[in-house]
């Protein structure tokens, strides 16, 4: 796997590890409760896995005419700061329509934890398959931001759990 890529999926990577360890061993009644209307933790979680499962197949996409695709630049860096920005921030954001639309009722605590490790699997999977010299190439669309890169994509899935990580907290009182 390109240095780049591993350095930054090890920290996606960390991330996941500590949310799963955070919801392995939670009754299903506290992972499925939704207080006052609000995403469960079964909720956010599902959403977080499935937005990575649905950008994997994205960039697996992209990545067939990989040769064809142009080079991230300055233009994704700055792109990519602002995102960071936006995840940072305490605003909520409307889920884009293709996610919504994707996404599963909420899974059980165990199959929610075999569905995150599936994904993460095939992410990694398809990382190895990228030749360094195609590790800038802009095979990620984000729905505001654009194009990126799959490293540019990690981060962004990283400030994406980020976002959503203190939702978890607040549910589970930690």
């Amino acid at each position: 796997m390109d240095p780049n890529f591993q350095k930054t999926y090890d920290k996606l990577e960390h991330q996941r590890e500590q949310i799963l360890g955070m919801i392995k061993n939670l009754p299903e009644d506290v992972y499925r409760n939704s207080p006052s209307g609000k995403w469960s933790v079964a909720q956010i979680v599902t959403h977080l896995f499935t937005a990575e499962r649905l950008s994997i197949g994205y960039m697996k996409k992209k990545s067939l005419g990989i040769e064809t695709l142009k080079n991230s630049g300055v233009k994704q860096v700055l792109v990519l700061g602002i995102l960071k920005i936006s995840q940072r921030i305490p605003f909520r954001y409307k889920a884009p329509r293709v996610i919504v639309e994707n996404t599963p009722e909420a899974f059980s605590v165990e199959e929610s934890i075999t569905q995150w490790n599936k994904s993460r699997s095939d992410l990694k999977i398809f990382l190895e398959g990228i030749r360094t010299e195609h590790s800038r190439r802009l095979i990620f669309k984000h729905p505001i931001a654009g194009m990126l890169n799959a490293e540019q994509a990690m981060r962004f899935m990283y400030e994406h759990i980020n976002h959503h990580l203190p939702q978890i907290k607040r549910l589970l009182n930690r």
